[in-house]
């Protein structure tokens, strides 16, 4: 079975920190993803640090998600 997302911490850098269910942490780069269709709403930083844990993946506040 595959980790599921507990938390998830926007950073000013466009990455986040991603922590697992099973207590591992992951950091992921977002910036190349944000000149990419709907992801260049991202670009705004409010909703960019909307992020947050949704059914194991991640979720922004317009319901873009990342599984």
């Amino acid at each position: 079975m595959n980790p599921r997302v507990k938390k998830v911490q926007p950073n000013s850098d466009y990455t986040i920190v991603l922590t697992f269910d099973n207590g591992e942490e992951k950091k992921f780069d977002v910036k190349p993803y944000l000149d990419k269709g709907i992801f260049k709403e991202l670009k705004e930083i409010a909703l960019f640090n909307s992020v947050k844990p949704f059914i194991g993946s991640i979720q922004w506040k317009n319901g873009l998600d990342f599984c």
